[in-house]
């Protein structure tokens, strides 16, 4: 009997040690770098708040867009699970995920896929060639955005208002659950097939945005934790 447990111990331990995780609990910044859009003078602002020991990320907007980004890579095979917990004080009353104009959001998150030359078509090519020439780098390959909408949807997936590159996940919508908690949890390669029809490219991050340029509006919202991790 004691041999038993001492197998299914091993086995316990085993499989805990073998999950592969990337998280960040927020107790600082110093694993994020600024994104900021050339044409968008003002910019939201990214704090670390802490409270009851507890740290958190504030993103604040106020007719402002920028964004913070990730440096951990990962690949999205070996890791598919993306779970964090958010909360928002309020939504846009002007914001419409379907428009340009209403293209704001209190708090979204990006899965970004990076571009990869030597898997591109000739067109493809050419055209991200001609990106990198103008911003110096390459833009990314597409993303998943993650949102926290201000009114329901009939879809809740839909393709962003300034390119098919980007896909739109409704997660959240309006007021009911402002000033409260939520956690997500969602599945990368599942969430891509979904919006692409075909699997993603290996290299990935995460970025994380409060914008209310186009709305001209104002809000906070916060993130207790971001987790990358593979299936348990």
């Amino acid at each position: 009997m004691l041999s038993k447990q001492l197998i299914i111990i091993t086995f316990v331990i085993t499989g805990l040690f073998c999950q592969k995780v990337y998280r960040d609990d927020f107790d600082n910044l110093e694993q994020w770098e600024p994104l900021i859009f050339p044409k968008i003078e003002t910019h939201s602002k990214y704090e670390i708040v802490k409270n009851d020991n507890n740290s958190f990320l504030k993103a604040s907007s106020n007719a402002s867009a920028s964004g913070v980004v990730w440096q951990q890579v990962f690949n999205p095979f070996e890791t598919p699970v993306f779970q964090w917990q958010w909360k928002i004080e309020n939504v846009f009353n002007k914001g419409d995920a379907k428009t340009k104009e209403g293209d704001d959001y209190p708090i979204r998150l990006y899965v970004i896929f990076e571009y990869d030359p030597d898997k591109a078509g000739f067109f493809e090519s050419v055209m991200y060639e001609s990106a990198k020439l103008f911003y110096g780098e390459y833009p990314p390959h597409s993303s998943l955005n993650y949102i926290w909408a201000n009114k329901s949807h009939a879809k809740k997936i839909i393709p962003n208002a300034y390119t098919d590159k980007a896909m739109m996940f409704i997660l959240q919508e309006g007021n009911i659950e402002a000033g409260k908690w939520v956690t997500e949890e969602i599945n990368i390669l599942e969430d891509y097939k979904k919006a692409f029809g075909e699997d993603p490219p290996q290299k990935a991050s995460v970025a994380i945005m409060a914008d209310s340029d186009n709305t001209g509006e104002s809000g906070n919202a916060f993130i207790n934790y971001i987790e990358i991790r593979s299936k348990k």
